[in-house]
C-alpha cells in the first residue's frame, strides 16, 4: 500500500499552532506531506516567528494572498489554491480552525472532490454576525473527517446532521503545542494584566475602542497592563489618536508564540477576544475575561477559567477587582486536553486510509477537467 499523502493548509497564527503537532506526528509515521501557507498573516511577527518557534517546515507553497476584505481574501485563496491542489493531488487536505483560508480551501476541495479533514470542528458561537461562525458552519458541512476538540463539538455536529462516523473526538491540538513548548513564566517586577484584542466588534468601532482603552488605562492604575498589539489594532489606534497611556500601560509589538505563552502563564488575568487564548488560559489555570458576547468555546466557561464580560466596561473593572482580591474563578482542564490530540488525529487518518472506498485508491484520477466546474 502506498503511503497516505496529506496536504496541510494554514493561513494565520492559530493555524500554525494547531498544524505543528499534527505535522510532527505524521512525519514520524512516514506519511507524505505538503504544507501550503496562504499568506493571510504575512508579517514576520505574525507568521515567520511562529514557523521558527513551532519547528514547522518551510511551506512548500506560499499563496501570498495578504490582507483584504473577507470576500476578496477568500476568493484569492480559492483561485490560487485550486492550481496547487490540481498539481499536488493529495489524498486528503487538512484545514485548521475558522479563518478565511480554512473555508476557502475546503470549498476548492469540495469542487474537485478531494477529501477534507477539519481540525477543530464543531465549535459554535451561535452568532452568525461573526465571519468565523460562517466559516465554521460551511467547513463542517463540506469536510469528510471532523476532528473535534471538546464534546460540545460532537453534539453540535450531530444536531446539524453530520454522520457519526465522520466525527472524531480527539481533544485540543493547541494544547499539544502548548505542552511541548511551554516556557518558564515571564519574570516581571509586579503583577500585570495581559491584553489581546483584535476582533472587529472591539477594535473597528472607534467609540468602543476608546472605551476599552480608557478602561484599561483606569485598570492600570492598580494593576499594570501589557498589551501586545495586533497589526489591525495598532492601525485602529493610530486613527483614534488616543492620549499617552502611562508607564504602567505598555503597548508592545506582537509576541512570538513562546514569548506570549510566558507572559500568559505569569499574568494575574488575561483580557482577550481570542478563541485560542481562552483555551490556553483554561489549561494554564489563569483567569480569563473575554470581551465578547458569545464564545465558540463554551467548555472554557463550563469547566475552565473563562468568564464572558461582553463589552460591559463596568463588569470588566468589577471582575478584575474580584480577581485582584483573590476571588478568581477556579477551573479544570477539559477531557483529552492532554498533549496527544495529534496522535489521535493520525490514528483516525490511518484508519480512514486503510478503510477508504476502492474508488479512492487512484485518487489522482478524480482531478479530471469535468470536476473543475468549467462546464
Amino acid at each position: 500500500m502506498r503511503p497516505l499523502h496529506v496536504l496541510h493548509v494554514v493561513g494565520a497564527r492559530p493555524n500554525f499552532v494547531k498544524a505543528a503537532p499534527v505535522i510532527s506526528v505524521l512525519r514520524r509515521r512516514a506519511v507524505q506531506q505538503a504544507l501550503v501557507h496562504t499568506g493571510q498573516h504575512y508579517d514576520v511577527n505574525m507568521s515567520d516567528v511562529f514557523f521558527q518557534q513551532l519547528d514547522l517546515p518551510s511551506p512548500d507553497v506560499n499563496l501570498e494572498v495578504g490582507s483584504g476584505s473577507h470576500a476578496g481574501q477568500t476568493a484569492n485563496v480559492m483561485t490560487r489554491f485550486e492550481e496547487v491542489l490540481q498539481d499536488r493531488r493529495p489524498d486528503v487536505v487538512l484545514v485548521y480552525g475558522d479563518v478565511n483560508s480554512t473555508v476557502a480551501a475546503a470549498l476548492v476541495c469540495a469542487k474537485l472532490l478531494v477529501p477534507v479533514g477539519h481540525v477543530e470542528a464543531g465549535l459554535r458561537s451561535f452568532d452568525r454576525t461573526m465571519p468565523e461562525e460562517i466559516n465554521r458552519l460551511l467547513t463542517d458541512q463540506i469536510a469528510d473527517l471532523l476532528f473535534t476538540p471538546s464534546s460540545d463539538g460532537d453534539a453540535n455536529l450531530l444536531r446539524e446532521g453530520a454522520a457519526p462516523d465522520r466525527i472524531h473526538f480527539v481533544g485540543n491540538v493547541m494544547i499539544d503545542s502548548l505542552i511541548r513548548l511551554l516556557p518558564e513564566p515571564r519574570a516581571e517586577e509586579e503583577p500585570y494584566a495581559l491584553v489581546t484584542l483584535h476582533r472587529p466588534s472591539n477594535v473597528d468601532d472607534p467609540d468602543m475602542l476608546e472605551q476599552l482603552m480608557r478602561t484599561l488605562a483606569a485598570i492600570s492604575k492598580d494593576l499594570a497592563v501589557i498589551f501586545p498589539l495586533h497589526p489591525r489594532t495598532r492601525h485602529r489606534l493610530r486613527a483614534l489618536s488616543f492620549p499617552s497611556v502611562g508607564t504602567r500601560f505598555r503597548l508592545v509589538e506582537p509576541c512570538g508564540y513562546q514569548e506570549f505563552l510566558s507572559l500568559e502563564r505569569a499574568a494575574a488575568v488575561v483580557i482577550t477576544d481570542s478563541g485560542g487564548v481562552q483555551e490556553e488560559t483554561t489549561f494554564l489555570g489563569v483567569p480569563c475575561l473575554t470581551m465578547r458576547d458569545s464564545t465558540e468555546r463554551p467548555v472554557t466557561i463550563e469547566i475552565g477559567t473563562n468568564i464572558l464580560v461582553g463589552r460591559d466596561m463596568d463588569r470588566l473593572r468589577d471582575e478584575v477587582t474580584k480577581i485582584r482580591a483573590g476571588a478568581s474563578k477556579r477551573g479544570a482542564v477539559p477531557p483529552l486536553w492532554d498533549g496527544h490530540a495529534s496522535d489521535r488525529i493520525a490514528d483516525a487518518l490511518e484508519k480512514w486510509w486503510i478503510a477508504r472506498p476502492q474508488n479512492l485508491a487512484g485518487v489522482g484520477s478524480r482531478y479530471s477537467p469535468e470536476n473543475t466546474c468549467s462546464r
